[in-house]
């Protein structure tokens, strides 16, 4: 085990690129194969690329959404406050690194923007309190909580499919989530990870002479104190609406009865729009007042930088690889090699693989869907267990994948190649397990 952290991250140190640049690589490296594996012309992967970079426009704002949304709750002082008395928990690194995965994946298993801030933000509890602990990988053990978000309750495909009017509604219906987040072999898998991946990362933890420590003082949150004790000799009375904690209760109230009404009405019947909307009106009430809620929104858009400046890249990539075919060949070089019991398991590895290069579950399922669905038809298998191996090929390799690292990296100020080499050896060993369930279950 040593050995293989050891090689894992002396890998990422020396050959992770900025997650920025790695989005220009893989832009030079698809339009390659497309050129050499699609009868695509230069030119028409030029157009390809540059007809699918606004192409997932509304997709993005719903995905920056779930990040604001998620950053905000764990920005709120009942949040903030929650974290510090959790923080005091842990007495050893080896406790710290076991309590911070398993918070970050319970959250993430909620909403997956929360749990990538709430892990952070509780690393960096953490950090300042618990004496020899590595902080790189405090912060992978955060991030690592991620693997688990497809078949949570924020899952995008999972969402997506149980959304009325979506695109493959012609080919699987709309799928309640009966079938897909709350099905035996998901929370078989969900189980499962609960268990193991906080064993894996208590077994990174590295000796004493190779601790990777911070300065506790670096940690703390400057600007959140400053704003707590700002204060106002004379208020006008656009101040004291801006502070007004009626208006805050009144509108989020107003949120919470939409809701109720919606839930009556539909059951629980999740999709990204519902996500959204519960956590912003959650973080509306969390905060109080106006003014607050819209500075914790202001900070939390800071986290969301890196993927809205990426997201478009990642869109181009997303239309060479589906208007060239170079994903229905990807697809069918697994398809072709299955059968009725092993397609889930081939369907899952090419999600895995079709992640480098369209690093979001529900871009990835429009690349996806219509070559999985057709095949998964033909051969007569589950098509909600076809969509939740692709949605788990997408989280399973996003350990190594730092597109949705971005936020946590920015909160703990590290970069993507100081925990990716943590995150190399949790994708090795849960892609067994993972792969196990979709195989036998």
């Amino acid at each position: 085990m040593k050995i293989l952290i050891s090689f894992s991250n002396r890998l990422m140190q020396r050959y992770m690129p900025d997650p920025f640049l790695l989005v220009i690589l893989l832009t030079f490296f698809v339009c390659g194969l497309a050129l050499i594996f699609t009868s695509s012309t230069p030119v028409q992967i030029i157009e390809y690329w540059g007809g699918g970079f606004w192409s997932l426009l509304a997709f993005s704002m719903q995905m920056v959404l779930i990040i604001v949304t998620g950053h905000v709750m764990a920005s709120s002082p009942f949040f903030k406050k929650l974290l510090g008395t959790l923080a005091n928990l842990p007495k050893t690194p080896g406790q710290a690194i076991i309590l911070v995965t398993v918070v970050a994946l319970a959250a993430c298993w909620i909403n997956w923007g929360f749990g990538l801030i709430i892990g952070a933000l509780f690393a960096k509890e953490i950090a300042a309190k618990v004496e020899g602990v590595d902080y790189r990988l405090l912060i992978a053990s955060a991030y690592s909580g991620f693997i688990i978000w497809s078949g949570g309750l924020s899952g995008s495909v999972a969402l997506t499919i149980a959304t009325p009017g979506h695109f493959t509604e012609h080919l699987i219906g709309v799928v309640p989530t009966s079938e897909t987040i709350f099905s035996v072999f998901n929370l078989v898998i969900l189980s499962g990870l609960f268990i193991l991946v906080p064993i894996i990362n208590r077994l990174m933890v590295p000796p004493k002479d190779k601790v990777f420590v911070i300065d506790p003082a670096l940690l703390e949150d400057k600007e959140f104190f400053e704003a707590a004790s700002e204060e106002q000799a004379v208020l006008t009375p656009a101040d004291r609406l801006e502070n007004s904690q009626i208006l805050s209760l009144l509108i989020g109230l107003l949120g919470i009865a939409f809701l109720v009404y919606y839930f009556v009405k539909n059951g629980f019947a999740l999709n990204l729009d519902i996500v959204n909307f519960l956590f912003l009106f959650i973080g509306i009430i969390l905060h109080k007042t106006p003014r607050q809620f819209l500075k914790a929104v202001t900070d939390s858009v800071k986290s969301a930088s890196g993927i809205i400046i990426q997201f478009p890249f990642y869109a181009g990539l997303m239309g060479i690889v589906s208007a060239s075919g170079l994903a229905g060949v990807l697809s069918n070089a697994f398809i072709s090699i299955s059968n009725e019991h092993t397609f889930h398991l081939f369907t899952l590895w090419s999600a895995g693989l079709v992640n480098f290069f369209v690093p979001s579950g529900g871009g990835q399922w429009a690349v996806q869907a219509p070559v999985m669905l057709e095949a998964a038809q033909n051969l007569d298998v589950s098509l909600p267990k076809t969509a939740m191996a692709v949605a788990w090929g997408d989280a399973w390799t996003n350990m190594i994948q730092p597109f949705y690292a971005l936020p946590a990296l920015a909160i703990a100020g590290l970069k993507a190649k100081d925990i990716m080499g943590y995150g190399l050896v949790i994708m090795l060993i849960t892609g067994v397990f993972i792969s196990a369930v979709f195989l036998f279950l």
